[in-house]
């Protein structure tokens, strides 16, 4: 097995594909509403935006993915719920906006007690961490459709309209501070089950960098909420954001056209250089699908870039060149 590079593609998602695909629902999304609850941002962003007087709400919708499968193999669900609202709140924090309220989808197969008190325990985790109330969701039975459970949700925040922050004031020399991540997320998990179903380990086997723990409780770490965003827009004169989901460091070009230089980067996680390893995975494509122990990523002057590394337990990164994206030696974008 590690005489091939195991690749996100070849494992049931392709990116690229993925874009044709949006690219393809979205091109007939053309009615704009007008007045109050007018669209102020393009869909593409990492949140979208709407006209509410000296505010704007923000809104962004996310699952889980594939992740509830080992959630399922460790028979332990109760942390899916809060990667499931930090995928959304994470995304409102990218442009600025603090989340508000929440509501959740979750699909099953068949019901069960034990399994949704432990989901709900998740998503209150979650809800408390991001400082927000879930009002209302939706629980569906479809055993024609759902082979176990998905779970998916909404989030609303809001932003005063002068605080937005899109990325248009990037500039030249920025500052990027990274700032960690505790784990996969809740991205590239096709690509991590394919690893594993080729390697000779077993989810409920002892992680190889940490026997205390196993590699399945590894890869059901929650998705770190990344809160503390907020005080350093508050304290520092913020030029961009960016939370590191699916495609990696690609996504990057949502914030700017200029190019991204990762001189010093932060160091991986072991659960990537074990998934790399069993998935005998090129730097490249690990970089393109997985967020490599950096969740979310802050634009600002150099003058100012310490003291957001200091606030968020980050630090600096890298800074903002003409084009491409690179992280260290390895070019992503020419």
């Amino acid at each position: 097995m590690k005489d091939k590079h195991l690749t996100y593609a070849e494992s049931g998602v392709d990116i690229e594909k993925e874009e044709v695909t949006i690219k393809a629902l979205t091109k007939g999304m053309d009615y704009k509403r007008e007045g109050l609850g007018a669209p102020l941002t393009g869909i593409g962003h990492y949140a979208g935006l709407i006209d509410f007087g000296e505010y704007a709400l923000a809104l962004a919708t996310d699952g889980v993915g594939s992740k509830v499968l080992i959630a399922n193999e460790m028979k332990r669900w109760n942390t899916v719920g809060i990667d499931c609202i930090a995928m959304n709140v994470n995304d409102l924090l990218a442009i600025g906006a603090e989340p508000i309220s929440f509501v959740d989808y979750l699909a099953l197969e068949k019901h069960d007690e034990d399994f949704a008190a432990q989901i709900g325990e998740g998503l209150r985790k979650g809800a408390e961490i991001s400082r927000m109330s879930i009002v209302g969701g939706e629980t569906a039975t479809l055993p024609d459709i759902i082979n176990g459970f998905d779970l998916a949700g909404t989030c609303l925040g809001m932003v005063r309209k002068e605080n937005i922050i899109t990325g248009e004031k990037v500039q030249l020399g920025d500052a990027i501070v990274g700032i960690p991540a505790d784990s996969v997320h809740s991205n590239g998990y096709t690509l991590v089950r394919n690893i594993m179903e080729q390697s000779s380990y077993s989810y409920h086997d002892k992680f190889p960098y940490n026997e205390s723990t196993t590699i399945g409780d590894e890869l059901l770490i929650p998705t770190r909420i990344y809160m503390e965003v907020l005080d350093v827009i508050k304290e520092c004169d913020v030029h961009g954001l960016a939370h590191i989901t699916g495609s990696g460091l690609l996504k990057l070009k949502r914030v700017t056209s200029l190019g991204f230089d990762f001189y010093d980067p932060i160091e991986p996680n072991d659960i990537f250089k074990f998934l790399q390893e069993e998935g005998n995975v090129d730097d490249f494509e690990m970089y393109k699908t997985f967020n490599m122990g950096m969740g979310f990523v802050i634009i600002l002057p150099q003058d100012q870039a310490e003291k957001a590394a200091s606030m968020t337990g980050g630090k600096i990164v890298g800074r903002i060149t003409e084009k491409g994206i690179k992280v260290g030696d390895l070019v992503m974008v020419e």
